[in-house]
């Protein structure tokens, strides 16, 4: 199934953050509908850095190929400001729709961006990100590939002038509409009550961040269609990374972690080494 013809479905779709071919795999295997490929959870890994516009468009269209090598889910892509002006985000849509994304986002942010629950964010005309939406939807090889826009109007010019600047960005051919780091759940609900009726919307959970963490159940209640969790892997990994080392270099191996990892077999069976094998060889066989 499409992402578009889930997104008819009344039922809120629930998208963990994937940053790699790994996290994709064991997302997959959790049995969710379709993955969210974070940026700033790949500038934490990828980089070692944190999520201010330092990773590229190349860096990004990479990994959403690796990880479209191990899922046949639809993942939404995060596509930070498109990477420029209008022409470069038409690039994007080209390079990430090539690479297998299913919907890209797209932010009105200067460039570079800075993660949506940082502060000091800046923003550019409300016209030019509808130059880029309109950009984005004429370069798209399928109508399938879903457009997801985003503003951050909220932290910068107030809750008014972003739903207006949604309101634009819809007007100029948006599919999913994506208002950034609501403060309370009443702005949550008033997003709603502006958009629910007539385009999907998009609620990003952020531990920690700007919006108070809100259930799939409760957002589904009050009308969203999609919620996110793009960076709560790493947020998970990066303490039990901490941990495991801390452990090793405290003990000198690691017995006292065992019961907190994969032994050699056990990762072999989550990425499906003996599956792999056992493929080699019958087209071993199919050659002799």
């Amino acid at each position: 199934m499409s992402l578009k013809t889930r997104l008819l479905q009344k039922k809120i779709l629930l998208a963990p953050g994937v940053y790699d071919g790994l996290t994709a795999t064991l997302a997959t295997d959790a049995g969710f509908e379709a993955l969210y490929l974070s940026g700033a959870a790949v500038a934490y890994t990828r980089l070692g850095r944190p999520d201010i516009g330092l990773t590229s468009v190349t860096e990004m269209a990479d990994t959403m190929a690796l990880v479209a090598d191990r899922t046949a889910l639809p993942v939404i892509i995060d596509a930070d400001t498109g990477f420029g002006n209008a022409l470069n985000a038409q690039r994007t849509m080209r390079l990430y729709e090539r690479s297998g994304a299913s919907a890209l986002q797209i932010e009105d942010q200067t460039y570079p961006k800075r993660c949506g629950h940082l502060a000091d964010k800046s923003l550019i005309p409300a016209s030019e990100m509808a130059g880029k939406v309109k950009a984005m939807a004429d370069a798209r090889k399928s109508s399938e590939t879903l457009i997801i826009a985003r503003t951050d109007a909220i932290a910068v010019e107030g809750f008014n002038a972003a739903i207006d600047r949604a309101e634009a960005y819809l007007e100029a051919g948006a599919d999913v509409l994506f208002i950034e780091a609501p403060q309370t759940r009443e702005q949550l609900t008033d997003v709603a009550q502006h958009f629910a009726n007539r385009v999907p919307l998009l609620a990003n959970m952020v531990e920690g961040g700007a919006t108070p963490i809100t259930s799939a159940d409760d957002l589904e209640e009050q009308g969203f269609s999609i919620v996110i969790f793009p960076g709560g892997i790493v947020r998970a990994i990066a303490r039990t990374a901490c941990e495991y080392y801390e452990s090793l270099r405290d003990n000198g191996s690691n017995r006292p972690f065992s019961d907190r990892m994969f032994d050699f077999d056990g990762l072999n069976q989550v990425i499906g080494t003996p599956a792999m094998l056992a493929q080699g060889v019958k087209y071993d066989r199919n050659q002799s």
